[in-house]
């Protein structure tokens, strides 16, 4: 029988893309060959984070894939009630991109013309409705075997929070995801947090700090580049969401690798030099499927197209593991100066 491995999971957000996410964290589950030190994440990453842990601590593994399990099922049922919906002619052409659809052009019209306030006046939030059906706070905070890092960011600091497993609740996975184009601020002990993919999308350093295992996985939703330029207005800001959102976890990855390579040349000793720690990174990504999609298809909650990602997620962990297994605790499988810098 194959000894176990433990890592650090890493999960980005992306909106309706985190089924992708959800596919991946199935299939790792049910490979069995991994243990779950710790987990990061951001907005639909934190999302995954929270259930993943809440399913691991009434259920363990088979009630992590239950929970995740009926968390999208449940969004995607929501998704009649979203204008933001592919016509009969996407459908006919298997289009997943909705950049150009009706609903999509007039909730983007709307978010330019109105404020959070004015649009909502009555602070209606169908997630903060799905959260409260599905996120057992005293479960999460009771799950003691895997660590969580949520991140938000400090609306009047600019400063980035990480909520960590205790101090998780619904409005701390709010404020992971509140874009500042559709959601007001959540206040959370007086302080105001928006989206924490700002400053960690997701956050890795928590993991220096605060676990044992030097391995870290990272989902990766967002593509890590254009092969070309963006002229409509759709793709620039689709482009400038992906460079925004990338940016902090591109500074991390920056700052790892020279560490790295620090301590492979032995340029530091004494007892700064002990206090260094290498980190081994890896990737879980499916480029090919994500970097079609447009950033108006991460409001699709169809159950169909979340069905797709998640079906491309569990490709990705399972072609992953297949390649990269060995490589676990022993070496970086992703090229980290090529790759982020």
């Amino acid at each position: 029988m194959t000894a176990t491995k433990r890592i650090n999971l890493a999960l980005q957000g992306g909106g309706s893309h985190g089924a992708f996410t959800w596919g991946v964290l199935d299939a790792l589950i049910e490979d069995g060959r991994l243990e779950f030190e710790a987990v990061s994440g951001t907005s639909a990453g934190a999302m995954n984070a929270a259930i993943f842990l809440q399913g691991w601590a009434k259920g363990g593994p088979a009630g992590a894939r239950s929970a995740l399990a009926a968390f999208w099922g449940e969004l995607g049922s929501m998704s009649i009630a979203s204008p933001i919906r592919r016509t009969p002619l996407d459908r006919l052409q298997g289009n997943w991109n909705l950049d150009d659809s009706p609903g999509a052009l007039w909730a983007d019209l709307i978010q330019r013309t109105l404020t959070p306030w004015q649009r909502n006046p009555l602070k209606y939030d169908p997630l903060r409705d799905l959260l409260t059906r599905h996120f057992d706070q005293d479960a999460v905070r009771a799950c003691h075997q895997i660590k969580a890092f949520i991140a938000a960011t400090n609306v009047a600091t600019g400063k980035v929070r990480i909520f960590t497993r205790e101090e998780l609740s619904i409005d701390a996975l709010l404020a992971s995801a509140c874009l500042p184009s559709i959601h007001e601020a959540v206040v959370i002990d007086g302080e105001p947090y928006w989206d924490g993919g700002f400053r960690g999308n997701p956050p890795i350093w928590p993991f220096i700090y605060n676990s044992e295992s030097e391995d870290v996985v990272i989902v990766e939703v967002d593509p890590p580049g254009r092969a070309e330029v963006p002229r409509s207005n759709a793709e620039i800001a689709d482009r400038l969401n992906e460079i925004t959102f990338g940016g902090a976890l591109m500074a991390e990855m920056r700052a790892i690798a020279f560490v790295q390579e620090l301590i492979d040349k032995g340029a530091v000793t004494g007892e700064f030099g002990e206090r260094l720690r290498k980190l081994l990174i890896h990737s879980i990504s499916d480029a090919p499927t994500l970097a079609p999609l447009g950033a108006v298809s991460k409001f699709n909650i169809e159950p169909e197209f979340l069905d797709h990602l998640f079906q491309a997620g569990r490709a990705a962990a399972t072609g992953w593991l297949a390649s990269t297994f060995d490589k676990i605790g022993v070496e970086n499988s992703i090229d980290i100066r090529a790759r982020f810098l």
